[in-house]
């Protein structure tokens, strides 16, 4: 059974799970009713930080443009442009053998697309969650439901897995920020 995260909360993942590597990141979300003309294009991405929370190069983040690490730790499986799936709207495969001992925490974001020229912000966004999977067998590991705590956010970092004592921990974070994915990028220390 799948453990339930508030923001905030931080849960083991291979120190209960002996030998788990191979992990499936999943996120979704639903609209609300908008009649603003544009579809909502929300894209998942994945920043891997060293110690001091940046990036080591702009090879470290993983979007729909560049959809795998070097290092085959991370993963992402394909931009969903609308939504409008059942389910996850975007996944990430993660192994946790394959990450550089650099790299400290992998952090997972979504962002609007062209929030700002469509005018849309995460406050007309619902049901966004992350949750991870065990790959071998698809079992939900870890769930967070972000709630609607969100108004004119147009990105946020939705949790990381992080090392801790030589195993991997996940932190449900659920922090907004404005100016979409170039003020995240800024802040993770991409060249943007």
């Amino acid at each position: 059974m799948a453990v339930g995260l508030i923001k905030g909360q931080k849960v083991d993942l291979t120190k209960g799970n002996p030998g788990l590597s191979k992990l499936l990141v999943g996120l979704g979300w639903d609209t609300n009713r908008y009649d603003g003309g544009y579809d909502f294009d929300l894209d998942a991405a994945a920043f891997l930080l060293g110690q001091n929370g940046k990036v080591t190069s702009d090879l470290d983040f993983v979007f729909y443009n560049h959809m795998k690490h070097e290092s085959g730790a991370v993963e992402h499986m394909g931009d969903s442009l609308t939504g409008g799936n059942d389910g996850d709207d975007e996944i990430m495969k993660i192994d946790l053998s394959k990450v550089p001992a650099s790299i400290s925490r992998i952090d997972f974001t979504v962002t609007i697309y062209d929030a700002e020229m469509r005018n849309q912000n995460f406050g007309q966004v619902s049901n966004a969650y992350i949750h991870v999977l065990d790959q071998t067998n698809n079992r939900e590991l870890i769930r967070f439901d972000l709630g609607e705590d969100f108004s004119v956010e147009t990105a946020v970092v939705v949790g990381e897995l992080y090392r801790h004592n030589g195993e991997w921990k996940f932190n449900a974070i659920g922090s907004g920020f404005s100016g979409g994915l170039r003020a995240l990028g800024l802040n993770f220390g991409v060249n943007v």
